[in-house]
């Protein structure tokens, strides 16, 4: 007996090891560009072009030193960018998510005319690429007079058809139908019901959705460079291209400027990191109960 569980586990470990080589490859392919974010960040700008191994550290580590020219450079402007883009995310994150669950709640639990033709628009519009989108969104915020506000870019991610998609997926099959009578039965109204019995059915699929949009906000790019102008309203992405591109251009005082790009870089994944090690627990066993159900 003990021979045979032995050759089965045997069995499996070489059936799985094309896929765990696989994933070993991804793991690699992923995290060696965060690496080099990380040791060439703590780099100065004769580290960096001085012709030394890009891929380890060098004996002269001076993350301090970077840190302290990154917001100082132009007057601090990076710390500003990076209240930007929490604002940007902060705001449309949390907006995206309330109505990707409202309307993702109204999907899957209510019968209306109409209903089955607007979630497949709804599907359609998922489909289309954002940047698609940005031009007829500049114009129609220009006539607007909204362009260079903070509403030319908060306004649009309010809208995540995917996010909504995934609402109602989950929500059809995480919340039963006899729940919901059952407290309707009770006398409980429309609001107290989704409030209070569905709504923590939905949590998983609720953080979900806020990490999605939070990050979509966050790494917003085409989206902010088209519709601003002043750069006191970028968000970081924006500002460290904004950055790149005088490096690029001026090489006699781009050098030293990469060393502060390379750790803005470094300093504006930190937020989304901190994100989903906060939230990870609330997603992290509860997602898959549709697919259970």
């Amino acid at each position: 007996m003990t021979t045979l569980s032995a050759s089965r586990r045997s069995t499996n470990r070489r059936k799985h090891l094309p896929l765990q080589v696989l994933l070993g490859f991804l793991l690699v392919y992923f995290l060696v560009p965060f690496w080099w974010v990380i040791v060439n960040s703590s780099k100065d700008a004769a580290g960096l072009f001085g012709g030394t191994s890009s891929l380890w550290f060098t004996s002269d580590i001076d993350y301090w030193g970077n840190l302290v020219d990154l917001f100082t450079y132009q007057n601090g402007i990076y710390a500003r960018w990076l209240l930007n883009s929490a604002l940007y995310a902060f705001v449309g994150g949390i907006g995206a998510t309330i109505l990707a669950v409202t309307a993702g709640y109204g999907f899957a639990k209510f019968r209306f005319r109409g209903r089955n033709f607007s979630f497949a628009v709804l599907l359609g519009s998922v489909m289309v690429p954002t940047t698609a989108l940005v031009i007829p969104t500049f114009i129609l915020f220009s006539q607007l007079g909204l362009t260079n506000t903070i509403w030319a870019v908060i306004l649009p991610t309010l809208l995540n058809p995917f996010g909504v998609y995934l609402m109602h997926i989950y929500t059809r099959e995480a919340v039963p139908d006899e729940l919901l009578d059952a407290a309707r039965v009770d006398g409980a109204g429309e609001m107290r019901t989704f409030l209070q019995v569905s709504l923590p059915l939905m949590r998983p699929a609720i953080v979900t959705v806020l990490l999605l949009s939070v990050v979509a906000s966050w790494n917003n790019y085409f989206l902010p460079l088209a519709m601003l102008s002043d750069n006191r309203l970028f968000p970081v992405t924006v500002g460290i291209g904004m950055w790149q591109g005088i490096a690029s251009a001026n090489n006699a005082g781009g050098t030293s400027l990469w060393s502060v790009i390379i750790l803005g870089s470094l300093v504006s994944v930190i937020p989304l990191v901190i994100a989903f090690l906060t939230l990870q627990k609330y997603w992290q066993g509860g997602l898959s109960i549709g697919s259970l159900k």
